[in-house]
């Protein structure tokens, strides 16, 4: 099973990340998904942790993720050493900010400018959204990075669970950055 948690603040889209990358993996016959949100009082800006867990079978565990083979933070100030407890052996954090792999020092021995993929969707998005929304770019990016999904299956995923408008401004979102996007 490969487990991914999402760290967000509410309004960022972090449980719909969730669901779409959910949705995108569903589409292969005989693939499983599962994505639920934990948060805490229901207010726009607050903490909170989406889950997606993927499976070749059926999902009977819906627990919440303690380790995750990808953690993803929507909002570089919710990331801190701690992260680096919540990845299996071999895992990789991705995280919304503008700082540099060299940025981030080795925590808990694990050698964070291996482990962490840092990426800036703001400016991506404020470029092809025209707002601070990361949670798709953020999405391809894990896409893009883990092959959990491809870019077809995300791409129809996004077309057929988003509003047409939304969904079109998204795919060129997703474009992007399986092209490279900014670094």
């Amino acid at each position: 099973m490969t487990e991914i948690l999402w760290h967000g603040r509410g309004g960022q889209g972090a449980f719909t990340a969730a669901k779409l990358l959910g949705a995108a993996y569903s589409l292969s016959e005989g693939k499983s998904a599962l994505a639920f949100p934990s948060f805490g009082p229901e207010r726009r800006g607050a903490p909170i942790l989406a889950f997606t867990k993927l499976d070749s079978k059926e999902i009977g565990d819906r627990s919440q993720i303690k380790k995750a083979d990808y953690v993803i933070y929507l909002d570089d100030t919710l990331f801190s050493d701690a992260a680096f407890a919540e990845i299996k052996e071999g895992g990789k954090i991705l995280i919304n900010t503008k700082k540099n792999k060299v940025d981030f020092l080795e925590a808990d021995g694990v050698d964070g400018a291996t482990a962490i993929v840092p990426f800036d969707a703001d400016s991506l998005a404020l470029e092809v959204l025209k707002m601070p929304v990361t949670n798709t770019a953020m999405l391809a990016l894990l896409a893009r990075e883990s092959g959990v999904v491809s870019k077809e299956e995300l791409l129809q995923a996004v077309q057929s669970y988003m509003p047409a408008k939304i969904a079109a401004k998204n795919t060129v979102l997703v474009e992007e950055v399986f092209a490279g996007g900014p670094k």
